[in-house]
């Protein structure tokens, strides 16, 4: 399992070391998050490139590691710049890795409105559909 060279890949990422995607995801390793579905490492290191494009200043912090024989899960935080603005994404990803020790099977758990809340025209939207549907204040703070 190559979870260390995973973490400090990570920790480290910019367009620059995306070539050495290839030493720690396996060929035919799938990689999965809420906007994103795909397989092969042509597939993943398009996402990266992608992340590259869009955002700006991407930094992965990465909060603690467990693994279980071959599967892995990682907490991580994903600070970035988009559309001007500063956001932190936390997040969890499991992996499972193959035989060679290289990755296999990419899955992020985030909640994608984080993100989709800091867009200009959107954000004001689920802004708005957020404070509606969530349990209101005076609620919370009643005593029993």
């Amino acid at each position: 399992m190559k979870l260390n060279e995973l973490i400090n890949w990570y920790s480290s990422l910019t367009p620059e070391t995306l070539p050495q995607l290839s030493a720690i995801y396996h060929e035919q390793a799938s990689f999965r998050d809420p906007f994103n579905e795909v397989r092969g490492q042509h597939g993943i290191a398009a996402i990266f490139e992608h992340m590259f494009e869009v955002t700006q200043q991407p930094v992965f912090r990465i909060s603690s590691a467990q693994t279980e024989g071959t599967v892995a899960w990682v907490s991580w935080t994903f600070d970035c710049r988009l559309y001007g603005r500063s956001i932190s994404i936390d997040g969890v990803t499991r992996l499972d890795f193959a035989d060679d020790g290289r990755v296999m099977m990419h899955r992020d758990y985030w909640d994608a409105l984080d993100m989709l809340a800091e867009l200009p025209l959107l954000g004001p939207v689920l802004r708005l559909i957020r404070r509606k549907l969530g349990v209101p204040r005076r609620l919370l703070n009643r005593t029993r």
